[in-house]
């Protein structure tokens, strides 16, 4: 279903978490739940998955993960404030200890000359730990390499994330 790389990525995910007996949560806006089901494709992820929050609309974000309206009016859906308030909000609004957020322009249209297609912003909260931000432009891909690169990172933060014990 996914490429080999993003389903060892998974499956590597899977069972750190488990290990550290860890639940993961995702709050996906241009990837529309690829990262939730990357993950849930490997056996035994229910062990590790407490959910996933697919926000592709301003609305959604604001309904479901409390990320205000001001601030998606001032910065823009596609920003680090956003993407740091959705990983906050998915946290805040599950059971889990890890949370993932991405939000960007996948394309092909969309895009602008601050923003181009390509523009990802991802956000990795744990319990008790400060947001992570990661700024991506995958530049010049289709909107499904956009996709699976944003994918491909998300997993790798929560990997990152799930190795620092503690």
């Amino acid at each position: 279903m996914f490429p080999l790389e993003i389903e060892t990525l998974a499956r590597l995910l899977v069972a750190e978490a488990r290990d550290q007996s860890l639940r993961l949560v995702t709050a996906e806006s241009c990837t529309g739940g690829l990262v939730a089901g990357a993950i849930c494709s490997i056996s035994g992820a229910s062990d590790v998955f407490e959910r996933g929050f697919v926000t592709y609309t301003n609305r959604a974000k604001s309904e479901m993960l409390g990320v205000p309206g001001d601030l998606i009016a001032d910065h823009g859906a596609v920003s680090e404030p956003v993407a740091r308030m959705m990983a906050e909000g998915a946290l805040a609004q599950s059971h889990a200890h890890v949370a993932v957020s991405i939000t960007g322009i996948a394309g092909p249209g969309g895009g602008t000359p601050m923003k181009p297609v390509g523009t990802v912003h991802f956000a990795l909260a744990r319990s008790n730990r400060s947001v992570v931000h990661r700024h991506e432009v995958f530049d010049g891909q289709t909107r499904e390499a956009v996709q699976l690169a944003a994918v491909r990172t998300a997993l790798e933060m929560l990997r990152e994330a799930v190795a620092k014990r503690g």
